[in-house]
């Protein structure tokens, strides 16, 4: 279940300055197998900040500042994932075995990447796990990597959920291989998917675009380029 549209509207905005952190707290727990940068994961080297620039050069849409109107949220994205307790939102990348990309069409003619809110005291993978399920008929064949997160900040006086962080947040973003297996469970509560198409990422790519902004594509171009790479796990 996914708290807002995610329609285009969630504009980039350059000139507008978030103050969100970039890093997470070497003290505090972050979320699931994210101990390192995922561009470290990748390479099994040490020079994360040169791989982190990289990336960064690479989908500069995606790490550009960024306003999102329809939760009036500063965010900026980071290959340095946030702590457990900020992450609200979990969205994957799922490959199918022929390396296509399982996207999700709502009523409203709507295709996004399924995931969406975490419950109350749920953990990050058994979010994902729900959420495959409800809206993909999926599930995972291995483990999630994440990519990295949104670090948002809204200027809402409260929370979406009452048990949120706030005013800070975080989207945690991932790709993983799945495989579709059944239908979605499409709960009342939830978007309903009414088709679950898998894709090849440049397909994939193009009907987030018609729906979302620059980022959106990049992001599957992330997942792309660390999937690809010999230690991408």
């Amino acid at each position: 279940m996914t708290d807002t549209t995610d329609r285009k509207g969630a504009t980039s905005r350059a000139d507008r300055t978030a103050r969100i952190p970039r890093t997470a707290s070497g003290d505090r727990t972050a979320a699931p197998g994210a101990d390192t940068d995922p561009a470290t994961t990748a390479t099994g080297t040490a020079g994360a900040a040169d791989r982190t620039a990289e990336l960064a050069a690479l989908f500069p849409a995606l790490h550009a500042p960024q306003y999102w109107t329809w939760g009036r949220y500063d965010a900026q994205f980071s290959t340095v994932l946030p702590p457990d307790e900020l992450v609200t939102n979990i969205h994957l990348v799922g490959f199918t075995d022929d390396g296509r990309v399982v996207l999700c069409r709502d009523e409203r003619d709507h295709w996004f990447l399924p995931g969406g809110t975490r419950e109350d005291r749920e953990s990050v993978e058994s979010c994902l796990v729900r959420e495959l399920r409800e809206e993909a008929g999926a599930r995972l064949l291995g483990e999630p990597v994440w990519l990295g997160a949104h670090h948002c900040v809204t200027e809402d006086a409260e929370p979406y959920r009452p048990w949120q962080p706030h005013p800070e947040k975080a989207w945690l973003w991932g790709w993983a291989e799945i495989v579709v297996d059944s239908e979605p469970t499409n709960p009342d509560d939830g978007e309903q998917v009414v088709e679950v198409r898998a894709v090849e990422p440049a397909e994939a790519q193009r009907l987030l675009l018609d729906g979302h902004d620059a980022w959106w594509g990049e992001l599957i171009g992330l997942a792309m380029e660390l999937r690809e790479r010999p230690s991408g796990r």
